[in-house]
């Protein structure tokens, strides 16, 4: 199956990086090579393009594709996950980057590759790995994990208002037998919510399936050390823009751009600061940037994108 992404507010992306033709721009997320296509493109001899994906297939893939556009800019691949940067630029004897992006959705070749057990639309075997060398899989979760922890792990990552019912309904399940496809799984959340609740709204397993992809990578233990990593390795004036794709990878990044612009922990009243902490970026994206309509009608994917963008000071 080809690795097929279409890389998800790309212009808006190029337009934020501000791309110098002789900076290093890293693209930390590069899955089938949309957005680091782009950035290559506008380097010159000059140039480094590093990209990075934990997934070693599309590392693979977006390798080959940056290499046909024989582009005379330096070019460096990496298969490890985002949260390595900083090893990584050390490695390649990189100093400093001018820009770097994430873009932390599932690829649409993910999503719709059935053995990769990402999708609900699709029976395939429980999977839900980013890179298939880790251990813990989407059926390790089901399967073993308690009932508490299932109804945590679903309603903290999934935002899900029936998340106790399904952890519920998931272990009296695996009383019968092991839990070993996606398809399963479906229908034994669909039964523990409610037909009435199942009427509106996105599709039932959604959030439960968003829940286990999250715990079985963990997205959002490394996101906050991740962001932190990359602006460390970057140059004053040098962007990090992240796009998100639900609300609390958003209220991470949110809420870590906003501490690296206000970091001072002094209380209100004091008249000046004194806990020393000083400003690490500026936010340039006020309000998050989310998709056009032209963009939703060729991608509809992209509805739930948010781009939020920081300078280093």
């Amino acid at each position: 199956m080809e690795f097929v992404h279409k890389p998800v507010l790309l212009n808006e992306c190029i337009e934020y990086l501000n791309i110098k033709p002789e900076g290093v721009y890293i693209d930390a997320t590069a899955g089938g090579a949309g957005h680091a296509s782009e950035i290559y493109r506008r380097l010159n001899e000059k140039g480094t393009l590093i990209a990075i994906d934990q997934d070693s297939y599309a590392i693979e893939v977006s390798g080959n594709r940056l290499k046909s556009l024989e582009q005379k800019a330096r070019l460096i691949l990496e298969n490890t996950n985002f949260i390595n940067i900083r090893e990584v630029c050390e490695k390649n004897c990189i100093i400093s980057a001018d820009g770097v992006l994430m873009d932390l959705g599932v690829s649409s070749y993910q999503l719709d590759n059935a053995e990769r057990g990402f999708s609900y639309q699709k029976d395939s075997p429980l999977d839900m790995r980013m890179d298939r060398n880790s251990s813990l899989t989407a059926e390790t979760v089901v399967n073993e994990y308690s009932q508490e922890e299932l109804r945590d792990v679903i309603q903290n990552y999934g935002e899900e208002k029936w998340a106790a019912r399904i952890a519920q309904f998931i272990v009296d399940r695996r009383k019968k037998g092991k839990i070993k496809t996606t398809g399963e799984l479906v229908d034994i959340i669909k039964a523990a919510i409610p037909s009435s609740a199942r009427r509106e709204g996105p599709h039932p397993a959604k959030r439960t399936f968003q829940a286990i992809r999250i715990e079985v990578n963990n997205e959002l233990g490394i996101l906050n050390t991740a962001i932190d990593n990359a602006l460390s390795i970057l140059n004053p004036g040098g962007r990090l823009c992240i796009i998100t794709f639900h609300s609390l990878e958003d209220r991470i990044v949110k809420n870590a751009f906003q501490k690296k612009q206000k970091p001072c922990t002094c209380p209100p009243e004091f008249p000046a600061c004194i806990c020393g902490k000083k400003k690490e970026g500026t936010i340039i994206t006020r309000k998050p940037v989310i998709p056009s309509e032209e963009e939703l009608k060729e991608n509809p994917r992209a509805r739930s994108a948010k781009l939020r963008v920081i300078e280093k000071a």
